[in-house]
């Protein structure tokens, strides 16, 4: 291929700039009789922007764009593999590599929810409040995103399995070690060098199977990875739970894991590590300075915002993950017949009802966007804010009949997760095509740190400080109390949150602090002297309303989104274009 050639393949098309960031739309120019030379050439980092299998025209023009001369037998040389285009193309060593990344993404999530699970348990022998319990998330999350940034510089440069396998390994080892200490500073301890060991495979493994395909087949195995988040959430509920009742010790829920763990190791060792970049042609790109990195992606705004929007989906999900056992057990208690109801039981059905939605939301979400491309192309981000602003009169709805309903609860939580859900698979995959290759676990690694710092770092513990805060408020002012039946006349809780919106407010600004430094080491018994049921419940219901504001937030950030998602995918394909061109000058010099 000449130099004039391909100088003329990466202009845009004389239409619109929409066409170029459209496939479906050049195939149709291509199909309608108009060459191939006048329509945009640019590698497909868009990553799941096709929605039908490429024909023989699109087949010509990936060969087109992979090098040729001595570029090429070097590639050839090195045995690069080809990028399937359809399930049945997908090799076995693809297939297995996102296998182990899938079972080690379920094992992950399952370990990190299953103290929620065993919570009142953990409260008991630890006799910690509501504060301290969810501290134990906090720190994990803290210690997870602070080592992010480490392991996405060293992802972009050294062995990516060798990494996971030491972190997956460090983070067994902690899990086990932290089940048998005694005291609660120990086992705090402990759960923080969990997040370091997760920290290493969450910022990598998205980059593996980046590298290893493009456009719609990128998109599925993406949803196959992230639907592992809910599922595997939702069995850590029922893992812990049952692990716990069946061995009478909450401390055999944090045991199962780490068997798993030891074999996720092995296999991760046996993963072949792809050239970075493999799958779009451009493994020839060079990483920049780190410092470079960061510049780039903070001006780069998509990414930024659809950021933004996925910190409000971490600061719900974490909050909600965490309490909302909690509180449904709370809930259903105070309903007649259900004075001996066990928290086992709610657990047991909250993993059940996150593993559905879990298996309808991720999937759903990664389909409605393939299909949707091809009318709207910058759909991703509004399937992101519908589904946030779907989620949350849900959660509302779920955290007000708790107290009345537990089915109707469970029905509104389902379709809260659900909506919630569509957000895992589309994040990733706008990160993926508005990122250059050499830059994308330098990415994941800034988005953990930034949506883990302001989202599930702090939800588990401020919900549960809030809680303390309003359940003294409800002790020293009954009339306070009573939402749920507040709630049958709309007049009335005008009235009441009008006259307390301003008292609350203030109390809770107050005395969070306070609550921090008097309550982490309040045992669970003096909190059942000092609060009644009534008020635990209705202390959490006021603390979980906060999420239904953040989900708003989250959908306007994605609706924000929107307005820049094609200028930034466009000029990351392009930047991969110019390597390429780069890479084939200087391949035509040395033949």
């Amino acid at each position: 291929m000449s130099q004039k050639h391909q100088k003329q393949s990466y202009q845009p098309l004389p239409t619109a700039a929409a066409a170029m960031d459209n496939p479906a739309m050049t195939q149709s120019s291509s199909s309608s009789g108009g060459s191939n030379e006048n329509v945009a050439n640019i590698p497909p980092t868009y990553s799941s922007q096709q929605l039908m299998p490429s024909d023989s025209d699109s087949m010509e023009e990936e060969r087109q764009l992979r090098p040729t001369g001595t570029a090429a037998n070097l590639g050839a040389g090195l045995g690069l593999p080809t990028v399937p285009t359809r399930l049945s193309a997908v090799g076995r060593s693809q297939w297995f590599t996102v296998s182990v990344l899938c079972f080690v993404n379920l094992i992950n999530y399952m370990d990190r929810f299953t103290i929620a699970g065993v919570l009142k348990d953990v409260q008991n022998d630890f006799q910690i409040g509501n504060d301290s319990a969810g501290l134990l998330q906090t720190v994990f999350v803290i210690s997870y995103m602070v080592c992010a940034p480490v392991f996405g510089y060293l992802g972009d440069r050294y062995s990516r399995p060798w990494i996971m396998s030491v972190g997956v390994a460090l983070w067994c080892t902690t899990t086990l070690l932290g089940s048998y200490m005694e005291s609660f500073g120990w086992f705090i301890t402990f759960r923080a060098l969990v997040g370091i060991g997760e920290a290493s495979y969450s910022t990598i493994a998205p980059t593996i199977i980046s590298d290893l395909f493009v456009d719609h087949m990128r998109s599925k195995m993406l949803a196959m990875f992230y639907f592992a988040i809910p599922v595997g959430s939702g069995m850590g509920y029922i893992v812990g739970s049952k692990t716990a009742h069946l061995a009478n010790n909450w401390r055999w829920a944090l045991r199962v894991t780490p068997i798993l763990g030891v074999a996720a190791v092995l296999l991760i060792m046996l993963i072949k590590d792809p050239e970075r970049g493999q799958s779009e042609g451009s493994h020839s790109m060079e990483a920049t300075s780190y410092k470079k990195d960061i510049k780039e992606l903070l001006k780069n705004r998509s990414f930024m915002l659809s950021t933004a929007g996925f910190t409000c989906v971490a600061f719900v999900a974490g909050a909600l993950s965490w309490w909302g056992p909690s509180f449904i057990y709370l809930g259903m208690k105070m309903q007649p017949g259900n004075e001996n109801i066990v928290q086992d039981d709610i657990s047991y059905k909250f993993g059940i009802v996150a593993m559905v939605a879990g298996l309808i939301g991720v999937p759903m979400g990664s389909v409605l966007a393939q299909r949707l491309r091809s009318r709207m192309e910058n759909c991703d981000p509004y399937i992101c804010a519908g589904g946030l602003l779907v989620s949350a009169p849900m959660v509302f709805a779920a955290l007000v009949v708790s107290r009345t309903s537990g089915s109707l609860c469970f029905f509104f939580v389902f379709l809260a997760q659900v909506a919630l859900n569509l957000c895992w698979s589309i994040v990733a995959d706008i990160l993926l095509y508005v990122v250059v290759p050499t830059r994308r676990s330098t990415a994941e690694a800034f988005q953990i740190l930034i949506s883990h710092a302001l989202g599930d770092a702090g939800s588990p513990y401020l919900v549960g400080a809030m809680s303390e805060v309003i359940m003294k408020h409800l002790r020293k002012h009954p009339d306070a109390s009573g939402l749920t039946n507040e709630l049958q006349s709309m007049s009335q809780v005008l009235e009441a949150q009008l006259v307390n919106a301003t008292e609350v407010a203030t109390i809770v600004a107050s005395e969070a602090i306070h609550s921090l430094q008097t309550n982490l080491t309040k045992s669970v018994d003096k909190l059942a002297e000092q609060f009644t049921e009534l008020e635990q419940f209705e202390g959490l219901q006021y603390a979980l309303f906060s999420t239904s504001f953040v989900e708003v937030l989250g959908g306007i950030f994605f609706l924000f989104t929107a307005c820049f998602i094609l200028k930034d995918k466009y000029k990351a394909a392009q930047s991969v274009a110019d390597a390429q061109d780069q890479h084939q000058q200087r391949g035509n010099q040395i033949a």
